[in-house]
C-alpha cells in the first residue's frame, strides 16, 4: 500500500489527468479480501476515472475480447531476477495476458526489490485464515462447515510473464537482473 499518488494507480492517474488519455479501468474484485472492490474501485470513483468492477474470473474473457490494452499490478516483493509476488490471483491474470498478447506491467518502488532473493521460489508466501474464503466479509458460511481450505495471501508471477517493471527510477525491461540491481543502487543514492 502507498499514500498520495500511488504506484499502479499512480500510472493510471498520470495517464488520465496529466497525459489526458482516454482510459477505462477494469478493476478485479481481488478475492478473497476484495481489495479491488473495496479500495481500488473507491479510489478510481473518487478520482472520477472511468472504471468497471469485475469478478476476478472475468479478466481473461475481457482480454480475449480485445477490451484490455495493458495490465498494471503492484508488487509486495520482487526477487533479483524479476519474479514478483503480489496478491493471490496476479499470476492467473499474467497467464491470461500472455495468452492474449496483452502487456503485463508491474508497478512498484525499488524498496520492493529484494536482491537477497535470487528468484521467486524464495519468497515466503503467507497462508491466511480459511474464514476469508468460507465467510467472505464476515458473512454467513458460504461453503460446507469444516471444508479444507487453501488460502495463500500471494502468488509469484515469473519474470518471463512480465513485460516491464515500472519504478520511480524508470521502466525496467527484461532481462531484469542487472536492471533491478542498477535501479536499487540508483535509488539508494537519489533523494526524492
Amino acid at each position: 500500500a502507498t499514500v498520495g499518488h500511488g504506484t499502479a494507480l499512480g500510472v493510471i492517474r498520470s495517464a488520465h489527468f496529466v497525459q489526458r488519455k482516454k482510459i477505462h479501468v477494469w478493476v478485479d474484485e481481488t478475492r478473497p479480501r476484495l481489495q479491488g472492490a473495496r479500495l481500488t474501485a473507491w479510489e478510481l470513483m473518487t478520482d472520477g476515472i472511468p472504471m468497471t468492477l469485475i469478478c476476478d474470473s472475468a479478466a481473461a474473457s475481457l482480454m480475449r475480447g480485445g477490451k484490455v490494452a495493458a495490465v498494471l499490478v503492484g508488487a509486495d516483493r520482487i526477487a533479483a531476477n524479476g519474479d514478483t509476488a503480489n496478491k493471490i490471483g496476479t499470476f492467473s491474470v499474467a497467464c491470461a495476458a500472455k495468452a492474449h498478447n496483452v502487456p503485463f506491467y508491474v508497478v512498484a518502488p525499488t524498496s520492493t526489490v529484494d536482491l537477497s532473493l535470487s528468484d521467486g521460489s524464495l519468497i515466503p508466501i503467507e497462508e491466511r485464515s480459511a474464514e476469508e474464503v468460507t465467510r467472505p466479509s464476515q458473512e454467513s458460511l458460504v461453503a460446507p462447515d469444516g471444508v479444507q481450505v487453501y488460502n495463500p495471501a500471494f502468488d509469484v508471477t515469473p519474470a518471463e510473464f512480465i513485460t516491464a517493471i515500472v519504478t520511480q527510477i524508470g521502466v525496467l525491461r527484461p532481462p531484469f537482473g542487472q536492471a533491478l540491481q542498477s535501479a536499487v543502487e540508483s535509488a539508494s543514492t537519489t533523494t526524492l
